[in-house]
This record gives C-alpha cells, structure tokens and sequence, in this order.
C-alpha cells in the first residue's frame, strides 16, 4: 500500500521545484507517517538547493515542520495516530559517542535518512528527504525517533518553526554561549532564526541588545521582539556597537547569515574576552582569517552552533512554557504564510534578504 501526496520536488542543483505527485509507501517498523500542518522555509533549505550543503536529486526539501500522526509502522509506541508532533531533522541515536557525551546534536548518525530514498515519483524515480525530513510536502515518512510529541497550549499553525528556528535560536543563546543577565549582545541577521535568538537574548536580560540587519525595513520587527537598538550593517557596524557598549564591544555576538564576512564583523564588534557564536550556514570556501596576535590579544572566543545544541525532546516541553507564558512570540516570526507553490518565491525571498520566516500551511 502507499499515499500520494503533493510536494515540492526539486530536480537540480539552483533550478526552483514543481508541484508534482510523491508515492510514499506505508511506514515500515520503526516509522511513521505525518501529515504536515505547516512547514517553515529555512535558509539551510536554501543552502541545500544552491549547492552550498550537498543534497542528491531529486529530493523534497523542508525540514522545519509540525503536523499530526496518520499511521505507524510496526513496534512504534513512542506516538499514536492523530498526535500532534514536531518533527526533529537531526534526531540523535542515543547511543554513538557524542551522545554518551551528552551532545545529541552532534549524534553521528543524525542524518543518516537523508542520504537514502523514502518515496517515489508516480514514475518510479526514487526520491531523497532533504534533511531526512521532507517537509514541503503534504505527508512525509520519517523514523519515529525522529518526530517530537507537540504540547498543549502551542498554536499547531505555527508549531512548525519551533523544529529549527526557535530552537536553534533560543539553544544558541541558553546552551551554546549562556547569555547572562545584564550581558550586552549583538544579533546580525534577522531571519527567522535571528528572530528567535533575539527573543531568547531578551529572555536571557541582554541588555544592550543590539539587532543588526542589511535591511533597514528591520526595525520595527526587531524592536518589537526585544532589540534595544537597531543598526544597519555598513562599514561603520563596529564603532555603533563599541558607542553602545561603553567603548568595549558586545559580551556577546551572534552571526546568523553564513557569511565570512559576517563572521568577521561579529569578532570585530566584541570585546575582548567577549564571545562569538556561529549560527549561520556558510560555504565550504567562504574563509574566515584571523592573525595570530588579535587571538592572542583580543582573548575572545569563537563558537560554532549546531542546532542550538539543542535536544528537542528535552527543549520543546521548555519552549512550550515559553510560548504559553508569553515569552515567546511564534507568530511574530511568520512575515508570510504561503501555499505550497509559494516556496520558489520564498526562496527569493531569502536571497534578498527580505522578511522573516515564511510558513507553508498545508489545507488552509
């Protein structure tokens, strides 16, 4: 037996994707079957599409995306049908060695699916998960260990972006770099994963919070989720930063773009002894350079994030609270919600650095 359902495919490395049928086969032992609700469009999906992450073809992409359960294979007891989840696109073995560490999101098999078939076209060409995951999709088959029961209270419309955005933004600044209360941070780029990292900081009591942006269309967003000051990303982005932070430069910086350049501006408006994370995405040959005395005497750290280092089964229950409480703002997050033909443009979108997250809502 098997479903068709409609989804995104992409064909080629830069070409956008057409709406075609994808035959999914019932889930085997082990597996489930979602059918998605909404999945939000991720720079990462970008990145897969361009050739910055390798990706095979054809494959659907999407990897932020929330929905219900719709069958089970055989020995699943961890969900049921008609469960709200979340799915996890990095889901951790439990039992390699970064695990026993207590780093699942560094688990070396976390992306094992997404280098094997799981569907088909109506033609018999075997079609990839992007991300393990393939979201931008109606339905999509993923391990059971791979989906995260949604709690009460969280808007299933908008549950989506707590997959990858949120918690990436949020774990970044809770697990990754520990903002401390009446620490000074700076964001640069405000997508929908600096979007959530600005929301996390204020949490956090950063303060400056300083949000940093190409576009300068920004602000009024970016105030409104916590940002204490706004500044354009030119030349001048140093000295603005060290003019708001008593001449030092920020506690904190958090470059959410995947640029080099970026990276370099985030060091160059720290402190010393002051932290930097990287959250972005960027390119095998996009190179960052330091010499050797600003590391010596700067004494400031660099960071690489991996999903926030983050555990969604042990982090959705405390966003959860997050948004019931009114810590966060999910909503806010969502400058476009689009059918599913709407991802080509939400892709360009991206490129320009326009918005926030776009949502795809499935049956709306």
């Amino acid at each position: 037996m098997s479903t068709t359902v409609k989804a995104a495919v992409f064909t080629e490395t830069g070409a956008p994707p057409s709406i075609q049928d994808l035959v999914l086969p019932d889930p085997g032992p082990g597996e489930v079957r979602v059918r998605l609700t909404a999945a939000g469009v991720c720079h990462s999906d970008l990145s897969l599409s361009n050739g910055t992450l390798p990706q095979p073809w054809p494959a659907v992409l999407g990897h932020e995306g929330a929905g219900a359960v719709e069958a089970v294979g055989a020995g699943v007891t961890e969900v049921t049908p008609g469960q709200r989840v979340i799915l996890n696109w990095a889901p951790p073995c439990r039992e390699c060695w970064f695990c026993a560490q207590g780093e699942p999101h560094l688990c070396e098999h976390a992306l094992d699916r997404a280098g094997r078939t799981y569907a088909e076209l109506t033609d018999g060409t075997p079609v990839y998960p992007g991300l393990g995951t393939g979201a931008f999709a109606e339905a999509t088959v993923v391990p059971a260990h791979a989906v995260v029961p949604l709690p009460d209270g969280v808007d299933p419309a908008v549950a989506a972006v707590l997959g990858c955005a949120v918690l990436t933004g949020w774990g970044a600044v809770a697990n990754s770099a520990r903002v401390r209360e009446g620490q000074s941070a700076v964001v640069l780029g405000l997508g929908g994963v600096g979007l959530s990292l600005l929301q996390a900081a204020r949490l956090a009591g950063a303060d400056p919070l300083i949000a940093v942006d190409a576009s300068p269309a920004k602000e009024e967003l970016a105030r409104a989720l916590g940002a204490t000051d706004f500044l354009v990303a030119d030349g001048s982005l140093t000295k603005a930063v060290r003019a708001l932070t008593g001449g030092r430069g920020a506690d904190h910086a958090f470059e959410v773009v995947g640029s080099a350049a970026v990276v370099r501006s985030a060091w160059n408006a720290t402190r010393r002894g002051g932290t930097v994370t990287v959250v972005g995405v960027g390119a095998l040959d996009d190179e960052v350079s330091f010499n050797a005395l600003e590391l010596f005497h700067q004494a400031r750290t660099v960071r690489g994030c991996v999903y926030g280092s983050s555990d969604p089964a042990r982090d959705i229950p405390v966003l959860a609270e997050l948004v019931r409480s009114g810590g966060l703002d999910l909503a806010a997050m969502v400058t476009d919600e689009i059918p599913l033909s709407g991802v080509p443009e939400a892709f360009e979108r991206m490129r320009q650095g326009r918005g926030g997250r776009s949502l795809v809502r499935f049956g709306a």
